[in-house]
């Protein structure tokens, strides 16, 4: 089955931001197999690519993806506490504790104890993050604007509906389950 799209295997084979030239003539010989044709291989290597493209607009913040969607989880909810951010966004309990040990030791959110459960924590930004919240923000606005670029703004409705779907379809996964 041939696809409906051209397949450019030289940016298929390697997700290297730099390549020898050697490697360059390989990747571009090298045969994927079916590879290229597959739903979830091809979601992964546009993860890789999108996740790649975040860090270059983000780099200088110190912000990684998965600390931006705690921070806007917590800026969209203040209050929330952490199992609570845990389980929204897929990330294990232990993992999320570093995430948010670091995020506060930046001085971006702070743990408040919920008078009701000692064993929780609410979660908050301080001025700090909230300023940084704007900044993330407008930065992740210009990021989506590349990204539509690419494909059109149609087109990046499309992939957001589609993408939205299969997550509908075969449950939302999460942090660890990819091995």
């Amino acid at each position: 089955m041939a696809p409906p799209f051209p397949i450019q295997e030289s940016r298929m084979a390697s997700s290297k931001a730099v390549r020898t030239e050697s490697e360059t003539r390989a990747a571009e010989t090298l045969d994927l197999g079916e590879l290229p044709l597959l739903s979830g291989y091809m979601l992964r290597r546009a993860q890789f690519a999108a996740f790649n493209d975040f860090l270059r607009f983000f780099d200088d913040l110190g912000v990684r993806p998965v600390q931006y969607a705690v921070l806007t989880v917590i800026d969209r909810n203040p209050g929330l506490k952490q199992s609570q951010v845990s389980e929204a966004l897929g990330i294990k309990r232990a993992n999320l504790v570093a995430i948010l040990d670091a995020i506060e030791r930046r001085g971006l959110a702070r743990r408040e104890a919920v008078a009701t459960d000692r064993r929780s924590y609410a979660l908050r930004l301080t001025d700090k993050g909230v300023d940084l919240m704007r900044e993330l923000r407008m930065r992740s606005e210009a990021h989506e604007r590349r990204l539509a670029a690419v494909i059109g703004e149609d087109g990046r409705l499309q992939l957001l509906k589609l993408l939205h779907g299969v997550i509908d379809a075969v449950g939302p996964g999460s942090e660890g389950e990819e091995d």
